[in-house]
């Protein structure tokens, strides 16, 4: 029984100390569990000053600045054909050559008969010089005289006569040459040799010709677009005519061609509220093919300063565009925006919301809730770089 004794108070002092050590230990981690944490950090920057220019954007269809079906202008039985399908064509360049032997026989005719009729004048006009001697000696009647003048007259109409029809037969010799009247691509040949061409001008089509150096890109400006354009050149639609543009092919990359506006419609579509324009670019190195869809882009207005952030730092809270800015305080503050278009490098134009010396959160805003304190870092906002091809 004393041995039973001796080891319940042992076991007592030990449950004790125990219960102390652990007392001692939650009491320790609680005081470490009390420690705030440090700010976040995050990094800041100022907004970016630039001078920048509105731009519009349209989609539209490259286009021929001239489409010419050739067609024969004389019948006859196609002997000759000196292009290569889908090949360059200068103007003038002979495509196609018609048979030019019944031509040469119906000129070498029509020449005889002019020579005839040079031949009649010239003894209708010897006879009538004889006959005015006449009948002034009183020689000859006056009737007769007055017949010989007009036997003159008649002769000198013949030879009008002949002088035409021999025109016309060099015309038709020269037509059996059937040339491109524009430089540009020719497509296929519609017929072949050996073939009977009909020079009506109507159903024989040989081939087409585009012209493709300039091209025209057409496009559709909307009634709104119109009018604010309208208001920027002081009502006048028609002052943009001359305007530099831009424009690209699908796949490019920037806005690599560069060309004019040189037309606006007389009217609009009222089926769709547009006016039809056109812009004029280059095409030397034949990179557009007409008919080709493109993007064109036209500035809007003058430059102006504008505020620019990266396009990361703008959130979006339901249907407002906001970005976090950090106070003097170090606080986070959030700011409702307008924003502009956006432009090269990943940024954006603020156009309202934000000063010039306001610190944008640009890095870390998982970080930067609204209303915490922050360890503010200074940054720079700068363009990104365009990604390696």
């Amino acid at each position: 029984m004393r041995t039973v004794r001796v080891l319940g108070a042992v076991c007592v002092v030990a449950l004790a100390g125990a219960a102390v050590l652990y007392g001692l230990g939650r009491g320790g981690s609680s005081t470490a569990q009390t420690a705030a944490p440090p700010p976040p950090a995050v990094t800041v920057a100022t907004p970016l000053v630039r001078q920048v220019t509105d731009y519009d954007e349209f989609t539209g269809r490259f286009e021929p600045t001239a489409t010419v079906e050739v067609r024969p202008r004389v019948s006859g039985y196609l002997t000759e054909i000196n292009f290569a399908d889908g090949a360059l064509v200068e103007a003038g360049q002979v495509l196609f050559v018609i048979d030019k032997r019944p031509y040469q026989t119906a000129l070498a005719q029509t020449e005889a008969q002019l020579a005839g009729a040079r031949a009649q004048l010239a003894f209708a006009e010897a006879d009538a010089e004889r006959s005015q001697k006449l009948v002034t000696s009183s020689n000859i009647s006056v009737a007769t005289h007055e017949q010989r003048v007009q036997q003159r007259q008649a002769a000198d109409a013949a030879l009008k006569a002949a002088e035409a029809a021999v025109a016309r037969a060099r015309l038709d010799l020269e037509f059996t040459e059937v040339r491109s009247p524009v430089k540009g691509r020719a497509s296929d040949r519609r017929i072949d040799i050996g073939n009977l061409v009909v020079g009506d001008g109507a159903s024989t089509v040989l081939t087409t010709v585009l012209a493709e150096d300039p091209l025209y890109f057409v496009f559709d400006i909307s009634e709104g677009d119109l009018l604010a354009r309208q208001r920027q050149v002081g009502g006048a639609a028609r002052a943009t005519q001359g305007l530099p543009v831009s424009a690209r092919r699908d796949g490019e990359d920037g806005w690599p061609r560069q060309g004019v506006l040189d037309f606006l419609d007389n009217r609009l579509q009222t089926g769709s509220g547009t006016i039809r324009a056109r812009a004029t670019f280059a095409n030397a190195d034949a990179a557009l093919t007409p008919g080709q869809f493109g993007r064109l882009r036209a500035p809007r207005g003058e430059a102006y300063e504008a505020l620019l952030a990266p396009e990361r730092a703008v959130l979006s809270d339901q249907i407002e565009k906001v970005v976090r800015v950090v106070d003097d305080k170090n606080v986070v503050r959030q700011r409702k925006v307008r924003v502009g278009p956006p432009q090269p490098g990943g940024l954006i134009v603020i156009r309202s919301g934000i000063e010039k010396t306001d610190r944008i959160v640009i890095n870390g805003l998982m970080q930067a809730r609204v209303g915490a304190t922050v360890r503010p870092e200074p940054g720079a906002i700068e363009p990104a770089a365009p990604p390696a091809s």
